[in-house]
Parts: structure tokens; sequence; C-alpha cells
């Protein structure tokens, strides 16, 4: 098939897909990819990747909003209202990859699931017991990295929510006390803060170990 037509036929697909209403859909949406040669399992090594780059992106992010919680909070003077802002601004880009990180792991959720069911009933097609033994041990293999991996996601983003409710409780306090005494209280709270964002980067980073050692080995099959 010419380049051409094949870039064409997978923008079609892509448009398809973005124009389907998401509840619902996935399974048409896998049985439109494979129709192209893009099966299950090519989808969940993309979507391991982007759950683990988002994850990384995370963590950037709420290193980057503890980084700017402190040095605002901690410097005298200056316009309260600014502060307030910049703050508000850190904890909105905060939630929002919050929000991305949960999107990207239940994306991979649905797409091992779907592929773990296939495999399962493509087991009973096998002719050859010894290809069905064979197929049946990688299944078993590549389900039990699978947990390790949805497993470290998890509990990567469980450490996600104290952070934001840290934080959210300060960008709430100082909306409506905008005075040198708010921020003095707040900066007594910056302790507890800089442990659970330390935990949560802790988290974070098996978390992407763990989806690159999952890439790596379904690569190799």
């Amino acid at each position: 098939m010419p380049n051409y037509i094949a870039r064409f036929s997978m923008l079609t697909i892509l448009i398809i897909f973005v124009a389907l209403p998401m509840t619902g859909c996935q399974t048409a949406y896998y049985k439109t990819m494979e129709k192209v040669g893009y099966h299950k399992r090519d989808i969940m090594v993309d979507r391991v990747e982007k759950a683990r780059d988002t994850q990384e992106e995370a963590k950037e992010q709420f290193k980057s909003a503890l980084e700017r919680f402190s040095s605002v909070l901690n410097v005298k003077g200056g316009d309260l209202e600014a502060k307030y802002k910049t703050l508000n601004a850190e904890f909105e880009a905060s939630e929002k990859k919050a929000e991305k990180v949960k999107d990207r792991i239940d994306s991979v959720e649905d797409v091992s699931e779907a592929l773990f069911a296939e495999w399962e009933e493509e087991l009973k097609q096998y002719s050859s017991a010894s290809l069905r033994n064979n197929s049946e041990k990688k299944l078993n293999a590549t389900r039990k990295q699978y947990k390790k991996l949805i497993t470290a996601m998890k509990k990567a983003e469980k450490k996600i929510e104290p952070v934001l409710s840290a934080f959210r409780d300060q960008v709430l306090f100082l909306k409506h006390n905008l005075n040198a005494q708010a921020i003095s209280s707040l900066q007594s709270e910056l302790v507890s803060v800089e442990s659970d964002v330390a935990l949560l980067i802790k988290e974070m980073e098996k978390s992407i170990s763990e989806a690159d050692s999952f890439i790596k080995t379904i690569l190799q099959e």
C-alpha cells in the first residue's frame, strides 16, 4: 500500500474515532484499528507509554508547584493579590495534570481488559496443545507483570490527592485572607506538603520504572 494511502486510512480512522461518543465506542475502535494492522497489544504499549509520560509530567508539575508555593510564601511583602493568582495558577495546573494521569490509567485498564479477554478466547482456537500451552504461559506472565504495573500506577495516583488537597486549602485560605498574617500561617503548613510531595514523587518514579519494564518486556515477546 502506498504511504500516502496508508496515512489517509489512518487519518480517516482517527477522525471517525474522535467523532464517536467516548462511552461504549472502545470495542468498535479496537476492531477498526485491527483492520489496518494496529492490534490491542500495540494500543496497550502506546497507552502505557502515554501514561508513563503523563506521570513524568505530573511529577515535574508538582515539584514546580511546591517550589513556587515555597518561594511565594517565604518572600515578605509584595502584592498579595498577585501571590494568590500565582499560587492558584499552580494549583489549577496541578489539578489538570492529576486528571490527565487518571484518564491515562483508565485507558490502560480498558485496553488491557480487552486484550486479555481476547487472548483467553483465542486459546480455545488452538489445535496444537504445545502452542496453546506456550501462549497461555505468555498470557499469565504478561498478566502478572501488568498487575505490578497497574498497582504501581494506582498507588502513585493515590498520592496525588493529599498534595492537591493541601494546595487547594492554601489557595482557598489565601483567597479570603489577603494579608501578611495569612501568609505567615501558611508557611507552617508547607512542611507537611513537602513530605506529601516527596512521597508522591517516590511513587511516581516507581510507577514510571514499572512502565518502562513492562514496555520492554512486551515488545520482546
